[in-house]
């Protein structure tokens, strides 16, 4: 499986892992990311409803970073997020940026290697991930500078 941070900001992929499928892999391996970019300013992590467990939800706030996962509610269960967390208007609009990671990983399976890996083992799928999504980055970032100039050197 791979795994991509993404900054919210402009967009951009700030880090990559590839674990091994398992039903623990995606929460994991975001905490492994979270754990690799410590801040100090005040962080927060959106995510969708597959992250929305107690103990990852604990992990986060150890982390010092504000948890904006979406709630999954149903009939047998209740949600790990409480409303200190979705009443604030920073939690729409995590939800509503979340999505755009699937950009990156629609453009790294649209006819690129990510679409059907053609490489054996972990660490040669580690590095043909990394560098699909070093790609989109570097494209990504083109386009956001494309109308801005760029100050003398």
């Amino acid at each position: 499986m791979g795994h991509v941070l993404m900054d919210h900001r402009e967009g951009l992929a700030v880090d990559v892992e590839v674990t091994e499928a398992n039903g623990y892999a995606e929460r994991e391996a975001a905490l492994a990311m979270l754990e690799r970019h410590l801040s100090q300013e005040q962080r927060t992590v959106a995510a969708d409803k597959g992250y929305d467990t107690a103990d990852f939800i604990a992990e986060c706030r150890k982390r010092k970073v504000t948890p904006h996962v979406a709630m999954n509610v149903s009939e047998h269960r209740g949600s790990a997020i409480d409303t200190r967390t979705t009443r604030h208007p920073g939690y729409l609009a995590s939800q509503r940026l979340r999505k755009r990671i699937e950009e990156c990983f629609g453009w790294g399976k649209d006819g690129r290697p990510m679409r059907k890996m053609k490489v054996v083992g972990k660490e040669k799928v580690a590095f043909l991930t990394t560098r699909t999504v070093g790609c989109y980055t570097l494209l990504r970032t083109a386009k956001l500078l494309a109308g801005r100039e760029l100050a003398p050197t």
